[in-house]
This record gives structure tokens, sequence and C-alpha cells, in this order.
């Protein structure tokens, strides 16, 4: 579609590629709002959107954070990930706004985790794993 999205675009080139080299993959999404320096999970089955998330440094890595309490789902193709971003889509902040009568007034960051396994030539099992974070501000 000539009109789609970064995100449309991106999840389809994503999941073409997994499918096409024909390794095991898992894919799992998640979707926060930041609003007024608050963190919502906007894919949290409760449709009580007003529980703030918790963010904490990572122990492991220190250019990290854990976002405690975040909702990854698991997907399995990019129908499953439209269906999931219209509804996190309605459950952002909106507002009037100079530029638009309906406008987003938070950010959002969806994210996906993409996890792969090959085999090496020895016959090991290697685990890759890859992590896209798609920002849209304000």
């Amino acid at each position: 579609d000539p009109l789609a999205g970064i995100i449309p675009r991106t999840l389809h080139q994503i999941f073409e590629k997994l499918t096409d080299n024909g390794t095991e993959f898992s894919v799992k999404v998640s979707l926060l709002e930041i609003y007024n320096e608050e963190l919502f999970d906007l894919l949290n089955p409760s449709s009580d959107v007003s529980e703030r998330l918790q963010m904490f440094d990572d122990p492991r890595n220190k250019r990290g954070v854990i976002i405690k309490g975040l909702e990854e789902i698991t997907v399995h193709n990019k129908d499953e990930v439209y269906q999931i971003l219209e509804k996190g889509a309605a459950k952002r902040t909106t507002a009037a706004t100079l530029m638009n009568a309906y406008s987003s007034r938070s950010h959002s960051v969806f994210s996906v985790t993409i996890h792969m396994k090959e085999t090496t030539i020895d016959g090991e099992e290697l685990v890759k794993i890859g992590k896209l974070n798609l920002v849209d501000l304000a």
C-alpha cells in the first residue's frame, strides 16, 4: 500500500524476511505511551489505562532500562500486529491542538522483539535476538 505508514511497512518487511528465511522465529510486540512524563501500557488487557508503569535501570545492561509490568504480546503475522496497533491507538491520550482537531498529546514507543533460532555448520543451535523501537513523538 503506497499510503501505508512506517510501522506497517516495517512489519511487512520483517515478516516477509523471517518467513522467506525458513528459520524458526518468534515475534513479540509492546506499546507504551509517555504522557506528562508518566508511562502507560497501551496493550494492557484491562480497560484501565491509568495504571502507571515503573521504569528501572537494567543492572545487566548499563544503557538499558526495564519497564515493570509492560505487556508483551506474541504475534504470528503482520495482520495480528495491525489489530493490536488499532487497539493501542484507541487508548492513546488525544486532544485538540492548533494544528489538528484530533491530535495525540503523548509520545508512544512501539517495540518489536524478534528471537531467531539458527543451526550452525557444527550443528550447534544459535539464538539471535533483535529489538526495534519505533517512536511517535507528539
